[in-house]
């Protein structure tokens, strides 16, 4: 089907050292989808044979294939360049589709037209909900409850974890302000009108920023129960240290870019006490019960926070056509 010459739907996928996830996800798609589409995969300059293994897949898929690692939303971008359907899916390398959700997810689009960006349900291997397909916008509350350790004691509140939805199993339709870029749905026409994602954001956050720009378009995005996946999530993150300083660093960017002068003077100090009130929290639980999982906690929060210089910033502005990021950024 990927092959079709005019498919209703572009799926693009970025590979990073996840061959046989990759793999695995594209199979999900031939198998889990009726409507014609065509497969877009950008390897992110992958030294696991990615990219010699998606060439040899049987689906038909247009490989493009980086000499380096350009980051999640620039790869994206060169995908969609190629793009030829009304509609283009991001879809991470390490999902796998299920039941018909591609499809489904096409039907909720056509029910709700309005909403310019659609997303599902993502669960984890096991079946559990992974609550990370859809979010809230950053706000000052949800720095307040990051930093004073709310959200971490209470998870499932609507209130003190607002940003995640947090109590939400996803089992219903609803507006949202970000949708997931591990599965989402948007008119090729909106997204070219926002010029796809910004390539400052070299890894999280691109998502966000890209439906909050979408949503000053007049969008709305939406998700559904209809459609659901599975997301293992940070299959390509090597540790939590890495990926904790490039999510600050993109929470820094979103800070910037999307709330008032006023709010940033209050959202930048909030949001450096997170990393080193969980330090500071963890070290003290670390001596007092002597358990080992509380130290390496710790531990790690402590090297974010040594690390500040690299997120407290945000990421640095680029162009489309630069290619080199901060060296921490490919860490």
């Amino acid at each position: 089907m990927s092959g079709v010459s005019q498919p209703q739907i572009s799926i693009l996928i970025v590979s990073y050292n996840t061959r046989e996830l990759t793999l695995e996800a594209i199979t999900s798609v031939v198998r889990e989808t009726r409507a014609a589409h065509e497969i877009i995969v950008v390897d992110n300059g992958s030294t696991d044979g990615s990219a010699a293994a998606i060439a040899c897949h049987p689906a038909n898929v247009k490989l493009i294939a980086l000499a380096e690692n350009v980051g999640f939303g620039r790869a994206n971008n060169i995908a969609a360049g190629h793009a030829r359907a009304p509609h283009i899916l991001l879809l991470n390398s390490d999902t796998v589709v299920l039941f018909r959700a591609i499809d489904r997810l096409l039907e909720f689009a056509a029910a709700e037209p309005s909403a310019g960006i659609w997303g599902g349900r993502t669960l984890f291997r096991d079946g559990s909900l992974n609550p990370s397909s859809c979010w809230q916008r950053i706000t000052l509350w949800n720095l307040v409850c990051r930093a004073t350790g709310l959200t971490g004691l209470f998870p499932v509140s609507p209130t003190f974890n607002a940003e995640a939805m947090g109590g939400w199993p996803r089992d219903s339709i609803r507006r949202v302000d970000i949708v997931s870029g591990c599965f989402l749905l948007i008119r090729a026409d909106l997204w070219r009108q926002l010029g796809g994602f910004d390539p400052s954001f070299f890894m999280y956050g691109e998502e966000a920023d890209l439906c909050l720009r979408a949503r000053r378009h007049g969008a709305a995005p939406m998700v559904t129960p209809a459609a659901t996946i599975i997301h293992l999530g940070g299959a390509s993150e090597t540790t939590r240290t890495a990926k904790m300083v490039k999510l600050l660093a993109a929470k820094t960017s979103l800070i910037e870019r999307h709330m008032t002068s006023l709010e940033r003077l209050v959202a930048r100090p909030l949001l450096q006490l997170w990393p080193l009130s969980r330090w500071i929290a963890l070290s003290i639980a670390a001596r007092l019960t002597r358990e080992p999982h509380q130290l390496v906690a710790a531990r790690a929060w402590g090297e974010v926070w040594s690390r500040r210089d690299e997120w407290r910033r945000g990421y640095p502005k680029v162009s489309e056509g630069t290619h080199d990021a901060p060296a921490y950024l490919n860490a």
